[in-house]
């Protein structure tokens, strides 16, 4: 094996909030699957994410979620993903819950997605302009369809 061989980072779902069950096993393993199909990006490029040993998908209440969203971007109420280079992507799942009804998902596939959105984040993915938000949109939606095929 090669000195630069790319190791695959160890994923871990952790559930900090109660208000919503969760089904953490099923949501471990597909962000595992999803992980997988990520790495497989602009391969040649060491992004964020190829430097990590360890990745941990913090689920975490509106509240929780405003706070972060206030300390570490200035911006005020709650938001649905946020990703961090230390590997640390937090999911508000109360609004995961409000975006999966109000755009026809489960909640289950919305986690998901948000999932995808914040590992995208760490394998250098934008969404700041038009251009790269549609890009990125589109990545999205090709590695859930990916994942769900991998089920």
């Amino acid at each position: 094996m090669s000195l630069h061989a790319s190791k695959r980072p160890r994923m871990f779902v952790h559930n900090l909030q109660r208000a919503l069950r969760i089904d953490l096993l099923a949501l471990q393993k597909s962000a595992e699957k999803i992980l997988e199909l990520v790495l497989r990006i602009r391969a040649g490029r060491r992004t964020q994410l190829r430097r990590l040993d360890e990745i941990s998908v913090l689920l975490i209440s509106d509240r929780r979620m405003a706070w972060l969203h206030r300390q570490f971007l200035g911006q005020s109420g709650a938001t649905d993903v946020l990703a961090f280079q230390h590997g640390e992507i937090f999911i508000s799942v109360e609004t995961a819950r409000r975006h999966a009804r109000r755009f026809g998902n489960s909640l289950a596939e919305e986690l998901r997605l948000y999932v995808v959105h914040g590992l995208l984040h760490l394998h250098g993915f934008s969404d700041r302009g038009r251009g790269e938000a549609r890009k990125m949109e589109v990545v999205q939606k090709r590695i859930l369809q990916s994942a769900g095929r991998l089920n």
